[in-house]
């Protein structure tokens, strides 16, 4: 029996559930599943509740949070209630953290603040999901398309500017209904949707995401450690922690995780990218004859 993943405190349900599901019996899989699939609320019920959510027997569940770490179901209930009151709360909620009122100075605590966040956050990236992101973003067979919202549009625009440049087939979808119809009604089966969505996760692009995997296309999911409500429709996620030394969540780490994926495109795409950079500088510098 592999030991007892260690309940650091810090660390979110999610993450430890991902990390151990290797080492968990196939019972005990299947309610790591079973909550990740919608999460935390799956987990936010009883212990008969969750059990027949996942087919298993409630001495299961039992084994399976004490398997993570925790003393019982009511501590691994704890730990899911801190972690909803942290991913609801406001800028306005985060102004008297204590955190942001060190003495050692703006410059200082942003460097240690955004450190050690882009650093926990490469490491805690889970490699296989890491993979499959990249193979699907370097398949030139798949269309891609990109969303994102308020504020993580930006990580969407710069994301898909990067795979323009390296493949064919890469278009960022835009805030207006018209345009997010349209591209519901036009996705096709085997399209790729790279939805960013982050706390105080956006409706809209929740309900977008389900949509387009309604019709059969694979969403891949760039959010925080505690997961946006796209996770349930997505073959593969990549969380990233939102840690600043403002009251207002940062995207830093996240723009971290985007870089290490075009650096894998690039890698997987080979002499084919770097063949497409090339006649695009060709056409940009009028060095040839092909038409613009």
């Amino acid at each position: 029996m592999a030991d007892a993943v260690q309940d650091t405190g810090v660390d979110p349900v999610s993450t430890l559930i991902r990390h151990s599901l290797d080492a968990l019996s196939s019972g005990e899989r299947k309610v790591g599943r079973a909550i990740l699939a919608n999460y935390p609320i799956a987990g936010l019920g009883t212990v008969a509740e969750l059990a027949q959510r996942a087919s298993v027997s409630p001495p299961t569940v039992v084994r399976f949070v004490t398997r993570l770490g925790f003393s019982g179901f009511p501590a691994f209930q704890k730990r899911l209630v801190r972690e909803v009151q942290e991913r609801l709360g406001s800028p306005l909620e985060q102004y008297d953290r204590a955190d942001l009122n060190s003495d050692d100075g703006e410059l200082a605590r942003a460097s240690r603040v955004f450190s050690g966040s882009i650093a926990a956050t490469i490491a805690d990236l889970p490699e296989s999901e890491f993979d499959r992101v990249v193979a699907l973003l370097s398949d030139p067979r798949r269309r891609v398309r990109l969303i994102g919202g308020r504020f993580s549009h930006l990580l969407a625009d710069y994301l898909g500017a990067h795979l323009t440049l390296l493949r064919p087939g890469a278009q960022t979808i835009g805030a207006d209904g018209f345009t997010r119809l349209t591209a519901v009604t036009d996705t096709r089966r085997d399209d790729v949707l790279v939805v960013f969505d982050y706390r105080r996760y956006d409706p809209e692009i929740v309900r977008f995401a389900r949509r387009c995997a309604e019709r059969g296309a694979d969403v891949v999911l760039f959010t925080d450690r505690w997961l946006s409500p796209a996770a349930d429709v997505a073959c593969a996620v990549l969380p990233a922690g939102v840690e600043a030394p403002s009251p207002f969540d940062s995207l830093v780490p996240a723009l971290a995780v985007v870089e290490t994926v075009i650096a894998g495109v690039t890698d997987r795409l080979g002499e084919d990218g770097r063949r497409r950079l090339e006649t695009m500088e060709d056409l940009r510098s009028g060095t040839t004859d092909h038409p613009v």
